[in-house]
């Protein structure tokens, strides 16, 4: 008598390749970086200090680091989709969460209120454009 055993292996929830979603999350990595480089300029042109630790964050950090984040968004995207049912749902669990850890140094290190908010938006606006396009590449 042959008794077989569930395995929790990859579940392919999705027909698109993965070479979709590396190519989405370029492209949307690169559009919030761009959005929110200018949204910080735009801030610190209206006399918003953006200095942590009397350092000003450099305009071109925004848009590294916008860019990274949608990397690490592909990255969660690819690995949940290859592992998870339900996979948008976790994803925007899971987004939702980093967002808001991404957020706490935002809080936590600029000595004024403006730059706190700002730095905030930025995360935020930066999610409201990247989140939403990764978790269309997803199945659930």
């Amino acid at each position: 008598m042959s008794v077989t055993t569930p395995t929790l292996t990859a579940s392919h929830h999705s027909a698109q390749p993965t070479s979709s979603l590396r190519r989405t999350t370029v492209a949307v990595g690169l559009a919030g970086a761009a959005v929110t480089a200018a949204v910080a300029a735009a801030v610190h042109a209206a006399g918003v200090p953006l200095a942590v630790d009397g350092e000003m964050i450099p305009l071109a950090g925004f848009a590294q680091l916008t860019f990274g984040g949608a990397v690490v968004g592909g990255l969660i995207a690819a690995f949940l989709k290859r592992r998870i049912a339900a996979v948008r749902r976790r994803f925007l669990q899971t987004t939702g969460m980093l967002t808001a850890l991404s957020c706490v140094p935002s809080i936590a290190l600029p000595p004024d209120v403006a730059t706190k908010l700002a730095l905030v938006a930025t995360h935020v606006i930066a999610a409201t454009i990247i989140v939403p396009v990764l978790a269309r590449q997803l199945d659930d």
